[in-house]
């Protein structure tokens, strides 16, 4: 066999063709065009709204009596800090996401996804349409059904004297926890069918040997069960809670943010700045502060989903 020669073992193979500017840029114009409508409605319809109303935050735009805005720079921010209304509709919002989204419809929805698993089949029938009817009912008729629920001469409080318990008016007295109650109610069916699929993608082997080795059900869900669906806890906490953070027709058919503002979270607040005193431009700034809670929260479960176990 002929050895190679010097030149043609210092050879290197040729790479790839770099290929000519004006072709790369058609092949990569190639490849955008079918996401190219898309784009072009995301900017059409989410990001041009949200560039507008963040060029109003910054303007004292009023509905009446107003021919022009002007540009006021970040007073609208400053007078939202500086009012004590914005600041219990900022702590109230939190406390209802709290109670109905992080807590209530979380621990109920995986609480009835647990039972579920073990339960008859008439008995999961039952239960899954009862939970998902409270969940595909509207706002509104939601809002009315848990209204009658909780007034003075309503449902509740005839139980409770059916019962000889002490009743009260409860929309006046624990405004925000009625409509947290409410919220919890309606919103439950999601993170139930959520955790329902999560828990079916645990292999039986696992908790079979846990079982086996003596594991009692609370060590099971919190060793075995809760580490392998921490994805879709997570997933599921950042929905429920963008979803509550939203909340309007609810709490504005029970109560309305009162009696007073006690009920009053972000959404009605910024409602009753925007529509009922015409301060547009506050208004507005009030829903871009929203928009930046609901991004905090965003970043925190994202980043814990990220977190691997």
């Amino acid at each position: 066999m002929k050895a190679p020669s010097a030149r043609s073992a210092g050879r290197t193979e040729p790479g790839p063709r770099r290929l000519p500017g004006h072709r790369r840029l058609a092949r990569s114009l190639a490849r955008a065009l079918p996401v190219s409508p898309a784009v072009v409605l995301m900017l059409l319809f989410l990001a041009g709204p949200i560039g507008y109303c963040a060029y109003i935050a910054f303007t004292d735009l009023q509905l009446t009596g107003q021919a022009h805005e002007s540009f006021v720079g970040f007073e609208n921010f400053r007078t939202a800090f500086d009012d004590e209304d914005f600041i219990n509709a900022v702590w109230l919002t939190l406390v209802f996401t709290f109670l109905s989204s992080i807590v209530g419809q979380n621990t109920l929805g995986l609480a009835l996804a647990s039972l579920m698993q073990r339960a008859s089949k008439p008995v999961r029938t039952i239960t899954g349409a009862v939970v998902i009817t409270a969940w595909v009912l509207p706002e509104v008729v939601a809002g009315f059904l848990l209204y009658a629920f909780f007034r003075r001469d309503g449902t509740l409080n005839e139980v409770l004297d059916l019962l000889h318990l002490p009743s009260q008016n409860w929309l006046y007295t624990l405004p925000i926890l009625a409509v947290s109650f409410a919220n919890v109610w309606r919103g439950t069916a999601f993170s139930m069918l959520v955790y329902s699929a999560a828990l079916n993608e645990i292999p039986k082997e696992i908790t079979e040997a846990a079982e086996v080795d003596g594991a009692s059900g609370w060590r099971r869900m919190w060793h075995i069960t809760l580490p392998m669906i921490r994805r879709s806890i997570g997933t599921n906490l950042m929905l429920n809670t963008l979803q509550t953070l939203s909340v309007f027709g609810l709490i504005w058919v029970m109560t309305r943010g009162g009696p007073g503002n006690r009920s009053q979270t972000l959404p009605l607040f910024m409602y009753e700045q925007a529509f009922q005193k015409s301060m547009i431009g506050y208004g507005t700034a009030v829903a871009l502060l929203l928009l930046l809670v609901g991004s905090l929260f965003s970043l925190v479960y994202m980043r814990l989903l990220r977190t691997e176990v």
